[in-house]
């Protein structure tokens, strides 16, 4: 399995229903482990992103899956990144010509 961290940003429609908030949150976990994938942590943060979500996903493919259709919701806007372990990074440095 691949490791993303999703960077998350309230929209207009997700400020105005905060209260839900939680709820939706709970509900979101529950589809990206449905999907196969594996939530490590979820926060809520100060600063320019409202959530930071760290988890695993079976491929690329479902992690863009999950992405999409999270924003499509309307609630938050979203910045999914790939994300390597210091192990992996060791070997892909290692890779180098």
């Amino acid at each position: 399995m691949s490791a993303f961290v999703m960077l998350m940003k309230l929209t207009a429609q997700g400020a105005a229903d905060i209260k839900a908030a939680p709820e939706r949150i709970a509900e979101g976990v529950k589809a990206f482990e449905a999907m196969g994938g594996k939530m490590y942590s979820f926060h809520i943060t100060m600063g320019p992103y409202d959530y930071v979500a760290i988890g695993e996903a079976p491929s690329d493919e479902a992690a863009a899956a999950f992405s999409l259709g999270l924003t499509a919701l309307g609630n938050v806007t979203t910045t999914t990144m790939r994300a390597f372990t210091r192990d992996q990074f060791k070997g892909i440095v290692g890779s180098l010509p």
